[in-house]
């Protein structure tokens, strides 16, 4: 029994099942609307802007009903990075179907581009 949750697929099955029961959930709940059990932005909260990710909730919620304006006006920077994502994810998920640990690495340089990108994004969606 032991052995078996240090499988590496343990972690995807955790993960995939997690993200099915939130996609559920996030399927009859509209958070365009007040009163849910979503959780809010803590950056959002402290300080009154939008961050990098405000948004992808409403955006999930949206793609998962088919519209498509509606996502793109909720985050455009998170829905044009989320094909990026999910291959991760896939690329994750084969490795451990195949019994593999697999763990993505950035570069330094990589590490700094993407932090520009979110503090030029974040910056730009708050002053329009």
């Amino acid at each position: 029994m032991r052995t078996a949750l240090r499988h590496p697929v343990v972690a995807q099955l955790a993960v995939f099942a997690a993200g099915a029961a939130g996609a559920a959930y996030l399927y009859g709940t509209d958070p365009h609307e007040p009163g849910h059990l979503l959780p809010r932005c803590p950056f959002r909260l402290l300080t009154g802007l939008l961050c990098p990710a405000c948004g992808g909730t409403r955006m999930v919620y949206d793609l998962m009903h088919g519209h498509l304006t509606a996502a793109w006006l909720d985050n455009r920077a998170l829905l044009l990075a989320s094909p990026l994502a999910l291959g991760l994810l896939l690329r994750w998920a084969v490795e451990g179907v195949r019994g593999r640990r697999w763990r993505p690495t950035l570069s330094a340089r990589a590490q700094v581009l993407v932090l520009l990108l979110a503090v030029a994004w974040t910056v730009t969606r708050n002053l329009t």
